[in-house]
Formats: C-alpha cells, sequence, structure tokens
C-alpha cells in the first residue's frame, strides 16, 4: 500500500529525488550527425506515418507523404522503423548520411507504438506494465455506421461508455465518456498528452448516478485524429486528478501532401418498436450528414501543418410516449377559470356556441376531454412526451503543427474550434389542465418547451521540445474553454402572464482551463538494462462562470398578484370571492370573502415563477469562480533485466481550494516466456471536485409521480456546499475523492497476429460525491421555509465509499487467406461490478425526518440501485472483418448484459417498483468497395435488426418508454458513405 504523505512533506521528498536523479551517470553519447532517409514498401511505393526511432532514446521522426524522414543519430546508433500493417524493422546507421529503408507487408503486424502510460517512447502495447488500448481512429472510422469520436470508441471498446441520454434537461447535450463502470469525471482525456478541458455544463443524471463534468468529444472531429490510446488503469501519479479510472489520450494526424475526405449520410428506420398503442410509429427521422476533410501541408522540409474541418447536420428523433394523462380539467372543459380580478376566461369557446344554438348532445360531447379533442383535431398522441436524441448542426476546425528549429528542437502548437448548436426534446408537455403553468392566450392548448444550447469551443496548444545536457525537454501552455449559451424555446413565464416572452436567454455557463507545463526525461542505457527517468511540473489555473440570463427567465411576475385600490372584501365583479387557481374560492375560516386594506398585495393565482422546463439562471445564481493548481512528478521505469521491468511513479499537488494531496504508483511486468508476460500495478489517486460540482447552483422543474403515477411538477432548487442553504441543513464542503487501484494481469501472443490481454482490476474510491434527494421546509423544520422558501432543495455530497472491479479481456487474430485476402476477428468484453461499501451521512439538523428517511434522502435507493446495477455490468463486442482486393466487409455484434433498475416509489404493501431488463444483442454492419485508389463507398447500419429494449413498467414511464443505458431507444440506423482520398 502506499502512503498519502502530508503535501509538504511530499514535496520536499520529491524534490530529493529529482536532485538524485539528475545525478545518475549516463552514457556519452557519440557524435550525433544529420541522417535523411526514405520508407517504402516492396513495391517501391513510398509510405507515410513510419514511425523512425533512434533505439534507446527519445528522438525519433515520422515519414511526410513522400516517406521521407529527417533527424540526429550517432553511426553507432540503430532505428526502429515500424508502421501498422508491416513488419518493423531495426536498420543500423553507418557512416552514410542517407538511408532507403524497404519494409515487407504483414497483415498479421497490428502491434504500434504507444505513448500513454509510459514516458519511454519505445513501448508497444504488449510491452507495458499496465493495459494500454491502441485504437486507430484513421483506418476504422469509414468502416463504422458510428460518426462522432465517443461513438465510435463505446462500440470497439468495451471499457469505454458513451451513453446519449434521450432527455432530462441538459444531461442530453453532451454524451459523457466513462471508463470501467466508473463516474466520467473520473476518467482523464489528453490531446497529444496535454490535459484537454471539460464542458461547461454539470451533467446530473450519468450512467453511475454520479453528477459529472466530462469532456465534449464531439468537438473534436474524428477526421483529425491518426489513433486514440485508452489506458485502463488508475494514473492520477502519472497525469493528475481525475486519471482514476484511466486515461484517454487523442494523438492528432500529422501527414502532409494528401487530402482525405468523407460524406456520410444516414437515419433511424423510427418503427416504433413493440409498443403498440403507448408510441406512435412515424417515418424515418433523425437524419444525420457529416461531410468532413484533412490535409496537411509542409512548412519547408522541416515542418508540417495538418488541418481538419468537419461539418454535421443531425436532425433530431423523437420517440413519443403516448400516455393518458388528464390534458383538460374540468374549470378548462367548463369555462370555470376567471383571471385575477374575478373575470370570467372563456377556455372552451366551442362549448359555449354550442350552448347558444341548444345543441345539448354536442354540448354534452364537448364538456368531455374526447369531445374537445375530437372537435380541435387533436389525439392524445399530440400531447404526447418526446424522447429522443436533439437536433445539432455542428461546426469544427482542428489543427496540429511541428517546425524543426534545429535538429534538437522542434516547436509544436495544435488546437481546435467549434460551434455546436443542439435542440432537444427533454421537457415535459405543459397540459392546459395544469392551472400554474398555463396560459390560454399564448398556449390554449398546452405547449411543448425546448431547450437549446449554442456551445463555442476553443483550445490551443503551445509547445517546444528540446534538449537540456542529456535531458529531453518538453515546454508548453494549453489553453481551452467552452461556454454554452442556454435557452428556451416555445416556453413562458406564467407568473408574467400573456406578456411574457415565449423564446428566452436563460443563462450561459463557461468553463475556462489554462495549463503550464514543464518536463524533462531522460534514458539511461547504463544503468542495469535501461532506465528511464522522467519529472516535471504543472500550473493549472481554472475559471468556471454562471451569467445570469434575461430577467423574465428567473423573475417571479404579478399575473397572479391583485393590488387592491381600496379598502374592502376580496371579491370579483360579480360579487363572488375571487377564485385561485383551482376556481376554488378564497375565503376565511367563517366561509366570508377575505377583508383587505388598500395598496395589500394578494397572491390570487399561484402562477409558477421562471421560465418553463428550466428556469433561468438569476443573480442569485451567478458566479465566478476561481482555482489554482500547482503539481510535480517523478515517474520513472527501470529494466532490471530483459525480463524484468518495474516502474513508479510518484505525484504532489496542490490546490487553492481545499489543500494538498501526494500520491503514488508501482508497476511491474515480467516476460515468462517470449508470448507470455504477467503485468501488476498498485496506486493510489485522487479527484478533486471540479469547480462545477462545488459551485453549480440553479432551480429546475422535476416530476414526480403522484398517487395515480402522473407525473406532476415540483421546483427544486440545487444549492452549492457552501450555501446557506447547505450549512443550515448541516451539509459539510466537498472534499477530493481518494482512491485505491489494484491491477494484475497478462499478455499472450502465441503467434505473429494473435493477441490477447487479460486484466483484472479493483478500484476503491473514498467519498465519492452524488446528489442527494429532496429537503423541503416542512421535513426540515428549524424554519427553514426562511431559507428555501417554498421549493425543494437538494446538494452535493461525498455520499459513499464504493468499489468497483472487474475483468477485462482483449484479444484480435488476423489470417491471411490466399491473394489479397485477409479475415480479421476480434473479442473484446468486460465484467464488472460496482458496490456502495458504505454511506457516509452526516448528522443533519431536521426536525420532523426518522432517522432512516435521512439516510435515504442523504443517498437515495435509486441512486444506489444506478451505481450498483443501472447499467450494464457485461459487455462484449465481437467482430469480423473480411478484405478482398477492392472489397472490405465487417460484421460486430454488441450484447449488453441485464440491467436492474431500483425505484424509490412503492406500492400500498410497500413493494418497491423496481424492474430488471434482460440482456440485449445488437448488430451491426458495413460493405465497402474501393472504386480506385481515390475514391472507396460503403454502405451499413448499426443496429440492423431494429432491436428496442424491453419496456419500463407503467410506474416508471415518467418521460420515456425505455431505459437508455443498454442500447437506447433509437432503434435501426443505416448509412451510405462515400471516401476520398488523393
Amino acid at each position: 500500500m502506499i502512503k498519502l504523505l502530508p503535501a509538504h512533506n511530499g514535496l520536499r521528498l520529491l524534490l530529493a529525488v529529482l536532485m538524485l536523479a539528475s545525478l545518475i551517470p549516463g552514457t556519452v553519447l557519440a557524435q550525433t550527425k544529420r541522417i535523411t532517409g526514405k520508407v517504402v514498401g516492396t513495391n517501391q511505393e513510398a509510405i507515410q506515418g513510419v514511425n523512425v526511432l533512434v533505439k534507446g532514446s527519445t528522438r525519433g521522426a515520422i515519414t511526410d507523404s513522400q516517406g521521407e524522414f529527417s533527424l540526429e543519430a550517432a553511426p553507432t546508433s540503430t532505428l526502429v522503423v515500424s508502421f501498422i500493417g508491416f513488419k518493423s524493422k531495426e536498420v543500423r546507421v553507418g557512416t552514410g548520411s542517407s538511408l532507403t529503408i524497404t519494409l515487407d507487408e504483414d497483415a498479421t503486424q497490428l502491434t504500434e507504438l504507444v505513448v500513454t502510460g509510459t514516458r519511454n517512447t519505445g513501448r508497444t502495447i504488449l510491452e507495458t506494465p499496465v493495459p494500454v488500448d491502441v485504437i486507430s481512429i484513421k483506418d476504422i472510422m469509414g468502416d463504422l455506421p458510428q460518426m462522432d469520436l465517443a461513438q465510435m470508441l463505446a462500440f470497439v471498446a468495451p471499457s469505454f461508455n458513451a451513453v446519449r441520454n434521450q432527455g432530462g434537461d441538459l444531461d442530453s447535450h453532451v454524451d459523457p465518456v466513462q471508463l470501467r463502470n466508473l463516474a466520467p469525471n473520473q476518467t482523464l482525456v489528453l490531446v497529444n498528452g496535454k490535459r484537454r478541458h471539460t464542458s461547461s455544463l454539470l451533467i446530473t443524471t450519468t450512467a453511475v448516478g454520479s453528477p459529472s463534468t466530462s469532456v465534449d468529444m464531439m468537438t473534436i472531429p474524428a477526421a483529425a485524429i491518426d489513433r486514440v490510446e485508452i489506458l485502463r488503469d488508475g494514473a492520477a501519479a502519472q497525469y493528475g486528478s481525475d486519471a482514476v479510472a484511466g486515461v484517454i489520450n487523442i494523438i492528432l494526424k500529422k501527414g502532409t501532401n494528401k487530402l482525405t475526405s468523407s460524406l456520410t449520410a444516414g437515419g433511424y428506420l423510427n418503427s416504433g418498436g413493440q409498443a403498440g398503442d403507448l408510441t406512435s410509429a412515424g417515418k424515418p427521422d433523425g437524419f444525420n450528414y457529416q461531410f468532413d476533410a484533412n490535409y496537411g501541408f509542409k512548412i519547408g522540409d522541416k515542418g508540417y501543418l495538418n488541418i481538419t474541418g468537419q461539418i454535421t447536420q443531425r436532425r433530431p428523433t423523437v420517440r413519443p410516449f403516448v400516455n393518458d394523462w388528464q390534458i383538460y380539467d374540468d374549470t378548462y372543459l367548463n369555462n370555470l377559470r376567471t383571471d385575477k380580478y374575478g373575470r370570467p376566461i372563456i377556455t372552451n369557446p366551442e362549448l359555449v356556441a354550442a350552448q347558444v344554438t341548444g345543441n345539448t348532445s354536442l354540448s354534452s360531447s364537448l364538456a368531455t376531454q374526447a369531445g374537445l379533442l375530437s372537435a380541435r383535431n387533436y389525439t392524445p398522441a399530440d400531447f404526447a412526451v418526446y424522447a429522443g436524441m436533439p437536433g445539432i448542426t455542428l461546426g469544427s476546425a482542428f489543427y496540429n503543427a511541428g517546425y524543426e528549429i534545429s535538429p534538437t528542437t522542434t516547436l509544436y502548437s495544435f488546437g481546435g474550434i467549434s460551434y455546436k448548436y443542439l435542440k432537444g426534446f427533454s421537457c415535459y408537455y405543459r397540459r392546459p389542465g395544469q392551472t400554474d403553468r398555463s396560459n390560454y392566450l399564448l398556449y390554449p392548448n398546452g405547449f411543448r418547451p425546448q431547450l437549446t444550447t449554442n456551445t463555442g469551443d476553443i483550445s490551443n496548444t503551445v509547445g517546444l521540445r528540446s534538449k537540456v545536457g542529456e535531458f529531453s525537454v518538453d515546454f508548453s501552455n494549453t489553453f481551452g474553454s467552452n461556454t454554452s449559451q442556454i435557452g428556451m424555446v416555445n416556453t413562458f413565464n406564467a407568473s408574467i402572464g400573456a406578456n411574457s416572452p415565449v423564446n428566452m436567454n436563460i443563462g450561459t455557463n463557461q468553463f475556462t482551463q489554462n495549463s503550464t507545463n514543464l518536463d524533462f526525461s531522460r534514458y539511461f542505457k547504463g544503468v542495469l538494462n535501461g532506465l528511464n527517468v522522467a519529472f516535471g511540473a504543472e500550473m493549472r489555473v481554472e475559471n468556471y462562470k454562471i451569467i445570469r440570463g434575461q430577467e423574465e427567465s428567473y423573475a417571479y411576475g404579478d399575473a397572479g398578484v391583485l393590488t387592491a385600490t381600496q379598502a374592502g372584501l376580496l371579491i370579483g365583479p360579480d360579487g363572488k370571492p375571487l377564485q385561485d387557481g383551482s376556481a376554488q374560492p378564497i375565503v376565511g375560516a367563517d366561509g366570508k370573502p377575505l377583508s383587505v386594506y388598500a395598496g395589500q398585495e394578494i397572491t390570487v393565482k399561484n402562477f409558477a415563477a421562471n421560465c418553463q422546463c428550466f428556469s433561468g439562471f438569476g443573480p442569485k445564481d451567478e458566479r465566478n469562480a476561481f482555482r489554482t493548481t500547482m503539481a510535480a512528478y517523478l515517474d520513472t521505469e527501470l529494466e532490471i533485466t530483459r525480463k524484468l521491468l518495474l516502474a513508479a511513479a510518484l505525484r504532489v499537488e496542490n490546490y487553492s481550494d481545499f489543500g494538498g494531496v501526494t500520491i503514488g504508483k508501482i508497476a511491474a511486468r515480467y516476460n515468462v516466456t517470449p508470448t507470455l508476460t504477467i503485468r501488476g500495478s498498485v496506486a493510489t489517486g485522487f479527484r478533486a471536485p471540479s469547480l462545477q460540482e462545488i459551485n453549480y447552483t440553479h432551480t429546475t422543474t422535476a416530476f414526480i409521480p403522484d398517487a395515480n403515477g402522473v407525473p406532476q411538477p415540483l421546483d427544486v432548487t440545487t444549492y452549492p456546499t457552501n450555501s446557506t442553504a447547505a450549512r443550515a441543513l448541516g451539509i459539510k464542503g466537498l472534499k477530493q475523492e481518494n482512491s485505491r487501484t489494484y491491477g494484475f494481469g497478462l499478455t499472450y501472443q502465441p503467434m505473429r497476429g494473435f493477441e490477447v490481454t487479460v486484466d483484472a482490476y479493483r478500484v476503491d474510491v473514498d467519498g465519492r460525491i452524488f446528489q442527494t434527494s429532496f429537503f423541503n421546509a416542512s421535513e426540515v423544520g428549524n424554519n427553514y421555509n426562511e431559507v428555501i422558501g417554498g421549493g425543494e432543495a437538494q446538494f452535493f455530497v461525498n455520499g459513499a465509499n464504493v468499489r468497483s472491479q472487474g475483468l477485462e479481456i482483449v484479444g484480435n487474430y488476423t489470417q491471411n487467406l490466399s491473394g489479397k485476402s485477409s479475415l480479421t476477428y476480434s473479442l473484446a468484453g468486460i465484467f464488472s461490478k460496482n458496490t456502495i461499501l458504505s454511506r457516509n451521512t452526516l448528522n443533519l439538523n431536521v426536525q420532523n425526518l426518522t432517522p432512516e428517511q435521512v439516510v435515504g434522502k442523504y443517498l437515495s435507493r435509486d441512486v444506489i440501485g444506478q451505481f450498483e446495477t443501472g447499467t450494464p455490468r457485461t459487455k462484449l463486442i465481437g467482430s469480423v472483418m473480411y478484405r478482398q482486393g477492392k472489397w472490405d466487409a465487417m460484421i460486430r455484434g454488441t450484447y449488453f448484459g441485464q440491467i436492474t433498475a431500483l425505484s424509490v416509489s412503492a406500492d400500498d404493501q410497500g413493494n418497491y417498483y423496481d424492474q430488471t431488463f434482460s440482456s440485449q444483442a445488437i448488430f451491426d454492419l458495413s460493405l465497402g468497395y474501393a472504386l480506385n485508389r481515390n475514391l472507396k463507398f460503403s454502405i451499413g447500419g448499426s443496429n440492423i435488426l431494429d432491436k428496442y429494449p424491453q419496456l419500463l413498467r407503467a410506474e416508471n414511464r415518467g418521460f420515456t418508454l425505455y431505459s437508455s443505458y443498454q442500447q437506447g431507444s433509437n432503434g435501426a440506423y443505416y448509412y451510405g458513405r462515400v471516401m476520398f482520398n488523393f
């Protein structure tokens, strides 16, 4: 076990180790010289993108579009030349200054060098002491139905997940990415080895029941990516906070003088599944269109600039839930409503017209919901709840550049900009029967609000790689910012009335991150079989803002408030008492009208305040929070023998808002035989609560089923832990999550082209952050209504100690057939289990709840169920790829294990409305034909058999008919793609 040390002690220890490391004697390098070369295949065609590495060092180069490279090396040096699909080769430099290297093709040679999880650049995926997956995006994106990076990875890497929420306010506006069924904010995302900023939006409903921030991978065009390296091991000691579950490193393309582009179009079948009358099958929908292009320019003879652009248009998918909830209430059907002055409001003019003509039969019909719907040419389907994917318009551009200033110094830069407009159906239909949220003049038959975000995302990294003595140095600065302006359309503020705007700017969330890194590394060839030492420091500054929206989005208006002009009784023009929102007379205990004085304000109608569906961010919600982080690390790898490798890392971080932490990691790899390797690791880690988790505050409308199972609106405010509402209740400030990770596995390569890795893991997290259930003033007592008013309150808390454990298996085999044909088989899977070890319930200041009820609200039953059993704990992905000349075909099956959802609601006998969903399997298919070297066509589909999940039980159909946590309810998707290569 690695012991956590106080931050200041750990810092002194780390500085001492760094000083000792710089004194380790190394061999004196022989005189280097400039070497140029060209790499070709057996047909003498130039090969672009080949890795050329000086063995035993960090110096290397990548061939350009002409297959050429240039680097510094000594005559005694050996070059390691490798490229996927070809046999690796080692070449002695010798006395010449120019080389021509021929690589032999080998479809079974699929091992690549990796840079994630190790700071020794010569490791392959089978040589690392921890599991690393290398996924060549540039090679597979043409054969996958999925268009964006997160969904591609979700269907090729079983430990990776990116659940698309089909509703739930802002939760559908970013696909949260996660590893090993841990929370999204426990996975660190890098681009070219540099920390990527997260989205400004806080996702409150995730696949594991924890509020999270996540990198929005949709803002990174897949066409810009060479490969993705997924480190499936705790790596906080190497990379810092968030790397509890692992690291996803996105490597951008560097190629030049080559244009690649693609045009993809597709859509969903929209068959309606097996829901029958509960839904309405429609025409194909969710049409997607995407065009991307990538091109690289040479900058003289020593540099490159690779540019990618992408335009995406996605239409929404609509999966209605046609329910039997009341649409028109009795006051609406019979014209019983009045305004605040007591004047009648005619809501059913059809009934009045029928009564005037004396048509009693028609009048009787129009006084019913069915009759009025028929008269207005409506059906219950028109008032259905709409689940589904939001519509998206996205434009993004990325670049990756480098220039060799001198043989030992390279200037590099990369980054991008994107704009995303998203409009989703994530709100309940507001029915005319909901008298506190309706307005006959604006919406005589109710309305369906829609939530929008306008998101701008920018990032930029500038760095310099050079040499200081015998040490390689990397100095860089990375800036990233994500800004989401949130809006509502087809809505209004009921408390303002008919003068309310129907489209509103409800506020802006912004997150900015700037990281400055200084990294040193050196390879000591003479220490045993080789020692790689890396150390460095990081300074990171973060800023999170909540900016208020327009006033009407958060204000409480006076549409239902009457100011008495003179003293007297509270009566209308008919002499009767004024009526409240339920058409009940407002009277005193004696049943008589109330007496009022001149100037008195009386709330006659309790109209809901704020913008409907998602209230605006107001002055009380505004935030401008900063954080500064300082860190230093030491990372070493020692090859004791050719068979045994030991690795160790130590990291010290200090946060300006909650203090410091010292963590470490030890890993080892042992080659039992030339084909069998065992590996293991143990590490401590941490995750600092994000600025969003610490500072987020907002009021939204939750819908809670009533006794009849009909969801009823309830305004709930999420308060930060430093608020008065939190302190009065006894909620404490958030602390970091401390973790311990254990891993053990093996790699096996019985023959060339056949690879198997098996890895077991366990991750224990103390103080995992969850969100409480709702607390109201009557439950809390202690005059809590003076703090939160009449709504409900919830908070983020370090709610539990948790454990995630599992087994991961990855296998690949490529079989060369006769001629130019081959078959590639792959099978990968994860078998995992999440457990709540203990609840960290506080002694809250609550008067009117039992201790058991307090525990249930602090960490509710449904949240526990979502973490432990709410997503598949078994996920298997198997695929077969066949290539024959110009043709290729791929079939892939994805198996999702069963899930169980726990409920907080129960019947009269105390039986909870829990539900277990059986395992599901879906299949993807693609067929491709290369017309020539420049043009390729492909067609295919995802979930081609149009498989829908099981229906939710009736009591749990609040918003959707299906759970989102297996394959979702979009059904079959079919696409066509054309790819260009010049």
